[in-house]
């Protein structure tokens, strides 16, 4: 049986990171999304609240569990019996970083091999990163992420995204403040 580890910090999922899973899921006879709880990175979710959102993501795929993880994931790989990592490549922002980790972890775990998806062309643009600045200026995320994730998204930002409106409604009112 090949099981296969797609592991990221998801902070939040996207539609990219959930595209690379049901792909995977059809190459492999069970896919571990390995939530990482990284507490150097700075993180807008807890580990349980990303957990949370990738099962409900990934509801519907029967050969998926998604379980969180510290330490080094050549290390989870091995405790859950893998043979595979999985990493999603978005053209060559991701490479040479992807290029760094894979050759590490070879050295690690020459026994766990590297399996790199290229990221569907419809989601090229997307990262957490930038999912998170979007949500934060109260922008739309339509097609980018779940629905679950964009409310999530929009519950932790609602201060945030009020200030910003109160701001820009008082710009747009304010005759002072029109050239």
């Amino acid at each position: 049986m090949t099981i296969a580890v797609y592991p990221g910090s998801f902070d939040p999922i996207t539609n990219g990171h959930t595209d690379i899973v049901k792909r995977v899921s059809a190459l492999f006879e069970h896919v571990y999304v390995a939530v990482y709880d990284r507490p150097e990175k700075r993180l807008l979710f807890s580990v349980q609240e990303r957990v949370d959102l990738a099962v409900k993501a990934t509801e519907g795929i029967p050969n998926v569990t998604v379980q969180a993880f510290s330490g080094l994931v050549v290390d989870f790989i091995h405790r859950v019996k893998a043979d595979v990592m999985i990493r999603g490549l978005r053209a060559n922002q991701d490479f040479e970083r992807e290029f760094e980790m894979a050759l590490m972890n070879h050295k690690l775990a020459p026994d766990v091999e590297l399996v790199c998806l290229m990221t569907s062309a419809r989601y090229q643009f997307i990262s957490s990163s930038v999912i998170k600045e979007v949500a934060q200026l109260g922008g739309r995320l339509d097609g980018m992420v779940p629905d679950h994730v964009r409310e999530a998204l929009m519950l932790k930002y609602a201060d945030h995204i009020k200030e910003v409106e109160k701001r820009m409604g008082a710009q747009y009112n304010n005759p002072s403040s029109r050239t």
